[in-house]
């Protein structure tokens, strides 16, 4: 009996989770309130906050799904057998990809993801140690095969996130989409140059 109330309340967590992300993408952060989320899924504001303390609880969840997606897909790529060079371009290449989808062409998503950066939410910074981690297992993949040269593995991986960040932080997507600049596949090459062995 427990099992069953335990998927019963896995499944209200997610059905809270997937209403209130839509609605923040339709309404925005901001205006969409634990009310709305409540009234969309024909249940009272008392019963959400059982499964949620806060509307920013809610909101650190939805930013965790959408940044874990990210991190799923980073982790399939470094863990994909074959050569490094290629995958590691593919793994810059995907994460600027799957921000810009998820963020920029989506304004209220973007705005959620700005109050996140500007409450510096441990999700955040979770997830920026999580991708800086997956392109050091990537720079060290690259080091054993002899196609990357890198001393210092984690200076490595945050010099290449933080070459990357125009590519990856969502307000800097959105910011840089129309000043000059490289582009992403001539900053994926500058960084690669940068790993490459000297001799």
């Amino acid at each position: 009996m427990a099992l069953v109330s335990e998927h019963i309340e896995i499944d209200t967590r997610d059905r809270i989770l997937e209403v209130a992300e839509r609605l923040f993408r339709v309404i925005g952060y901001q205006k969409t309130t634990v009310g709305d989320i409540a009234k969309e899924l024909r249940m009272s504001p008392a019963n959400v906050y059982r499964f949620f303390e806060s509307k920013k609880a809610i909101h650190q969840a939805v930013a965790r799904g959408l940044m874990g997606e990210v991190e799923l897909e980073a982790q399939r790529i470094v863990t994909r057998p074959g050569p490094v060079l290629p995958r590691f371009r593919e793994l810059l290449t995907t994460i600027h990809r799957m921000n810009t989808e998820r963020y920029v062409g989506h304004n209220k998503l973007h705005e959620m993801v700005a109050v996140a950066m500007e409450e510096d939410w441990d999700v955040c910074v979770a997830h920026m140690e999580c991708i800086a981690g997956v392109i050091g297992q990537m720079i060290a993949q690259g080091v054993a095969t002899g196609e990357f040269e890198a001393p210092d593995l984690q200076l490595a991986s945050l010099c290449a996130c933080t070459a990357m960040i125009r590519f990856f932080h969502p307000q800097m997507i959105a910011q840089c989409a129309t000043k000059p600049g490289p582009t992403i596949d001539q900053m994926i090459d500058f960084v690669i140059a940068g790993l490459s062995p000297r001799h």
